[in-house]
């Protein structure tokens, strides 16, 4: 796991074995997750999302606590998958990093409750799947304009964004923040205290590590 520009988000980039029968990589290792975040990620919920090119979707986000923290890779084909940096009184309050993810190089990226996320397809059937410690929430679940020019998010040149209704109606960063709508770094930074602690007490600590498999 990588320390992405943004804390608590991390890249992972798995070694792949290829032979003349495809390929094999482990895309989601527990002892790795938790030594990075200092807990582990209690799966609810897998979701699994194919789009066109150009789709553009997010940048989404849930309230803290209990938030939402997700681990997302692509499956087939290529998007650019982002971070941003959504939690009031954050030192990078405002800020995004985007990570590459395709069906070639098979990176994760893991990001923290608080933050937000965001990808474009870069590729027709782009398909994207990822681990969710939170089951769906509709009325703990919010979005920022994924265009907002006060973010400024880098996205590809040459495609034209194709966003959702509800997407395209989300509130700039600065509406949401006045609104009361975001998190704050506060309020996520004793929520993952607070996930620290349960880990240590009720034992839900790092698993073993254990040597990376070929199959």
């Amino acid at each position: 796991m990588r320390a992405l520009s943004i804390e608590g988000a991390w890249v992972m980039e798995p070694r792949v074995f290829r032979d003349e029968r495809g390929s094999f990589h482990e895309w989601f290792r527990a002892p790795e997750l938790h030594e990075a975040a200092g807990y582990g990620l209690g799966l609810a919920q897998a979701n699994c999302s194919v789009s066109a090119r150009g789709t553009l979707r997010g940048v989404h986000f849930a309230d803290v606590p209990p938030g939402q923290a997700k681990y997302v890779t692509c499956v087939r084909g290529a998007v650019l998958d982002v971070v941003v940096d959504l939690r009031t009184g954050s030192p990078t309050y405002r800020a995004w990093e985007a990570v590459p993810l395709d069906d070639r190089e098979r990176r994760a990226v893991h990001l923290a409750e608080g933050l937000g996320h965001a990808f474009m397809a870069l590729t027709d059937d782009a398909t994207v799947v990822y681990l969710c410690s939170r089951g769906y929430a509709p009325a703990r679940e919010h979005g920022v304009h994924p265009l907002d020019p006060d973010l400024a998010i880098g996205w590809p040149a040459g495609l034209t964004p194709v966003l959702s209704e509800k997407d395209a109606a989300a509130p700039t960063l600065a509406e949401a923040e006045r609104t009361g709508l975001l998190p704050s770094f506060e309020a996520c930074t004793r929520w993952y205290a607070e996930l620290r602690d349960r880990a240590a007490v009720d034992g839900a600590g790092a698993p073993p590590r254990v040597p990376a498999t070929r199959r």
